[in-house]
């Protein structure tokens, strides 16, 4: 009987966690991410190295934390295209005030506010003066590109390798802390979203922003808070970026934070808003870049005259169109089912 009594436990938890479509998205996502590793690894052994397990971590840090702070915004059903070179702009504007004689540990409060202020100005833009998000944080894009280069004035900023900044951030004697870091502030975000009321009041906005606010919630508030939470997440992604590549140029990291919202996408969040998911930002993400390193082993193992970065962007585009299309579909079959229902109960 205690048997039976285990066996039929372990099957109402397995129903239940299979009913959550949460949950159930991400373990879905985990399997992909399994599958995808082991399809790397048998088409060349050398993607399965130590070393390059590691570069995989270390770069995996930057993008998934730009994802948990936009994660925030795009539950509002905005978006923001300027994390990336918001991230860049804080890392080499520290970076120079470094160089010039500033202590390296006050590069790290120097580029969360660089984050935090360019995340305050799109918020602003936003809810206030009530500029699409996408005009807004595409202007932002551009003005942190050109200012940071301007404030700057050199090609490259430097940053010292082996010391407490580096293995704080990104490798200490071969491990890459930055897992650490990525599922601590993804603990943060999960709470944020689904234990605060700063998650409930964003995704209220992004389900239903008109009525949200007849509730008697300060929506332009909280639309500025989570544009507010994805520029320090910006600034907090610098600091790893900086730890893990010593040498910054204003001009890299193209197309970073469209790489960051695609993981964003693929991990659940919904693009309408009112749907988000912090796990799944980060596994997305990691899907992303096992895809970018698998590519490179395999194309280089059968000798392809392919570009890997030109295949990358192939396979994301597909993936991310088939996550938003699955979502979209999802949404309809829920709200035909509902409508199903109250046509039956009239």
């Amino acid at each position: 009987m205690k048997n039976d009594n285990n066996k039929i436990s372990f099957g109402s938890l397995f129903s239940s966690i299979m009913k959550n479509s949460a949950l159930k998205q991400n373990m879905i996502i985990i399997l992909a991410l399994i599958a995808l590793i082991v399809v790397f690894g048998i088409l060349n052994p050398n993607f399965l190295d130590k070393y390059n397990i590691v570069s995989m971590a270390q770069s995996l840090a930057p993008y998934a934390i730009l994802g948990l702070g936009v994660t925030f915004v795009i539950a509002t059903g905005g978006i923001d295209l300027s994390i990336g070179t918001v991230c860049i702009a804080a890392s080499v504007i520290a970076g120079k005030l470094y160089s010039a004689g500033m202590a390296l540990w006050l590069t790290i409060p120097v580029m969360i506010g660089i984050g935090a202020i360019f995340g305050l100005i799109n918020g602003v833009l936003i809810a206030k003066f009530k500029l699409p998000p996408f005009i807004a944080t595409l202007g932002i894009m551009m003005l942190s590109r050109g200012l940071s280069a301007l404030l700057v004035k050199v090609p490259n900023i430097f940053y010292p390798s082996g010391t407490w900044f580096n293995q704080v951030f990104s490798n200490f004697k071969g491990f890459p802390v930055g897992i650490f870091w990525i599922i601590l502030l993804m603990l943060v975000s999960m709470y944020l979203l689904y234990k605060n009321k700063i998650g409930r009041y964003i995704l209220s906005i992004g389900s239903n922003e008109e009525a949200t606010r007849l509730s008697g919630i300060n929506t332009d508030k909280y639309k500025i808070l989570a544009y507010l939470i994805c520029g320090i997440g910006a600034g907090i992604a610098a600091i790893f970026w900086s730890a893990s590549f010593v040498t910054v140029a204003s001009a890299t990291a193209n197309g970073m934070e469209l790489d960051a919202i695609a993981g964003v996408y693929i991990g659940g969040t919904s693009a309408a808003g009112g749907i988000a998911s912090a796990a799944g930002t980060v596994i997305g993400n990691a899907m992303l870049v096992v895809i970018r390193s698998g590519l490179n082993f395999a194309l280089a193992r059968f000798n392809l005259n392919l570009n890997s970065t030109y295949v990358t962007y192939v396979l994301t585009g597909i993936i991310v169109v088939a996550a938003v299309l699955m979502e979209v579909l999802k949404s309809k079959n829920a709200a035909k089912v509902k409508l199903d229902k109250k046509k039956s109960k009239t």
